[in-house]
């Protein structure tokens, strides 16, 4: 029996560096935060418009779905008015991904096994070496080859070695600027592809490339958020994801911040607020809840990169207390309520005058830190 104690700690995987127009995953650069829009492509204007909302939100990446090759021909337009990485998600058309690499794109997501013949994807793989474009191969739970299938049955080890079909596709013509996914919508399952992915690359001598990870089809907003927080908290403890992304039926700015605030928890970001709260109790004499909500959004607004913690308590001895350590908070009182920093209390003032008094001392905070944009 081990009777020395241990800190649990995330140690990354080690993978290569891959560079994704001017965002590098990988190595020892941070974990990238990135979307994918839920407009239709070649809606040209409607399309734009979300990257930007993305882009204000800190979205690091984003990916657009490619279905044909009339909207390969715009990505460029897209391209010309946005600032993040561009990512052009293709299936079964060789010919697609040509044009998309042609127009401009940053990173393609394709399984090189289903966009042609051996000639098609030799011909994308040179052209994707001549622009550095590294490719995305992107396996999901639900896409596996029947042949896989059918010998694994629907499992981790299907997709897993789905994955390292694609990979020797694309080493058998030098091309290792990689990055792989591998997901489902079953977190064990989907931990385990990785898992069995990465020991299946060092077991065969393969480069260790960037993982981007996600559990796909996670559900709603509230539901996805817990599943994918789960899922990708799970991943990240294990040691894996270079690049992460939310999925959830809902505005995809809600996926970007959720993402942020999965990393931030754990402190492999630290630069996204960080709003603690108490699920209140009979000593609580002013409307917490409501005060709590006009904080997120009100923080939301400002756009702050780097981690302030914010407390909104419910009382005085949860707000000197368990919220001592937050840069800045709140604490409620019967009808009036104090604002602290770091556990001193600065000002005491009405309930009506709270909120007021908060973003105030707030706005002092970020001057003096000079942490908003």
């Amino acid at each position: 029996m081990n009777t020395e104690f241990s800190k649990f700690t995330i140690k990354r995987r080690k993978s290569i560096v891959v560079k994704i127009g001017n965002v590098l995953i990988g190595g020892n650069n941070k974990i990238a935060v990135q979307s994918m829009c839920s407009t239709k492509t070649n809606e040209l204007q409607k399309t734009i418009e979300q990257i930007k909302k993305l882009e204000k939100a800190n979205c690091e990446i984003v990916r657009v779905a490619v279905p044909d090759i009339e909207t390969a021909k715009i990505l460029g337009k897209i391209k010309s008015k946005i600032k993040i990485p561009l990512v052009a998600d293709i299936h079964f058309d060789y010919r697609i991904a040509l044009i998309a690499i042609d127009n401009g794109i940053d990173k393609l997501r394709i399984n090189p096994g289903n966009i042609g013949n051996e000639e098609r994807i030799k011909e994308v793989i040179k052209k994707a070496r001549e622009r550095k474009i590294p490719i995305r191969i992107g396996v999901n739970s639900g896409s596996i080859e029947k042949d896989l299938l059918e010998k694994y049955g629907n499992n981790y080890k299907a997709m897993a070695f789905s994955a390292l079909k694609h990979i020797q596709i694309l080493e058998k013509y030098d091309f290792t600027d990689t990055v792989i996914s591998l997901k489902g919508s079953n977190i064990i399952e989907t931990i385990n592809a990785y898992k069995y992915l990465d020991f299946l690359l060092q077991k065969k001598r393969h480069l260790p490339y960037p993982f981007h990870i996600g559990i796909t089809e996670a559900g709603t907003l509230f539901s996805g958020s817990i599943k994918s927080a789960a899922g990708i908290s799970l991943l990240l403890a294990n040691g894996y994801g270079d690049t992460i992304r939310v999925s959830l039926t809902d505005d995809v700015v809600k996926e970007v911040e959720t993402a942020y605030l999965i990393l931030n928890n754990l402190g492999l970001r630290n630069d996204y607020p960080e709003i603690i709260s108490c699920p209140t109790c009979g000593r609580c004499e002013i409307n917490l809840k409501a005060l709590a909500y006009k904080v997120e959004n009100y923080v939301k607004s400002l756009n702050i990169k780097k981690h302030i913690k914010i407390a909104v308590m419910g009382c005085i001895v949860n707000a000197i207390g368990e919220g001592k350590e937050a840069d800045i908070g709140i604490g409620g009182g019967k009808k009036q309520g104090i604002i602290f920093l770091k556990g001193k209390i600065i000002e005491k003032v009405p309930e009506n005058k709270l909120f007021s008094a908060f973003k105030k001392h707030l706005k002092n905070l970020i001057k003096n830190e000079k942490t908003i944009n």
